[in-house]
């Protein structure tokens, strides 16, 4: 990944680096469309498999998640390194519309708003340490995450503003906003390893 410069890419393809700059403005654009690209279809495919529980519900994104890192191991460190739609919002689910989608999933199923959030972030905690993981072992470099380089047009989202973020399609991130804003980073570590050991300790008890 980080040798793919849009004059090789050009070479590759057999025409001019600037040819392809009808398409797109450059490197960062082209990285943005690849990550929109994974994860085009997601929520279709969430819906059609018409979850009857919460759990089956979450089951369901994460293994839809999984299914894709392991079929682009090689690009699906940019989901997780990417800036997603809002500094506030967590990869692998990135976008304003996805996030919208699973919270209001959980409230219709009788989670509050926190904890609604408290389980996205905990569920995008595991599904980026895991997946991460896991295609690390299917290629021989897993890119680390790095600053874009934003080369004139590219939409990067950066600032986390009303212009920048729109929200008109998502009353449950709206009003949730605040308490996804917050950094519980501490908590959440402690939470999660808590969870794990208490895993732990049931399964050796038993």
């Amino acid at each position: 990944m980080d040798q793919m410069t849009m004059r090789s890419l050009g070479r590759d393809l057999g025409v001019e680096a600037m040819a392809l700059y009808r398409y797109v403005s450059g490197r960062e654009d082209l990285l943005e469309a690849v990550v929109e690209s994974l994860l085009d279809g997601l929520i279709k495919r969430v819906e059609a498999a018409e979850t009857t529980s919460w759990q089956e519900y979450l089951q369901h994104v994460a293994h839809e998640i999984r299914h894709m890192a392991l079929a682009h191991p090689t690009a699906f460190p940019l989901v997780v390194s990417r800036h997603p739609a809002a500094p506030w919002l967590r990869p692998p689910l990135r976008d304003i519309a996805m996030v919208e989608h699973l919270l209001a999933t959980l409230c219709e199923r009788g989670f509050s708003d926190d904890q609604a959030v408290d389980t996205y972030k905990a569920f995008t905690s595991f599904l980026v340490g895991s997946l991460l993981l896991e295609v690390s072992t299917k290629t021989e470099n897993v890119a680390a995450v790095e600053e874009p380089m934003n080369e004139g047009s590219a939409d990067i989202p950066e600032q986390d503003t009303v212009e920048d973020v729109d929200l008109g399609q998502a009353p449950h991130v709206v009003r949730m906003r605040d308490r996804l804003s917050q950094d519980h980073s501490e908590a959440e570590f402690e939470t999660g390893l808590e969870s794990l050991l208490n895993r732990i300790e049931n399964t050796v008890s038993h």
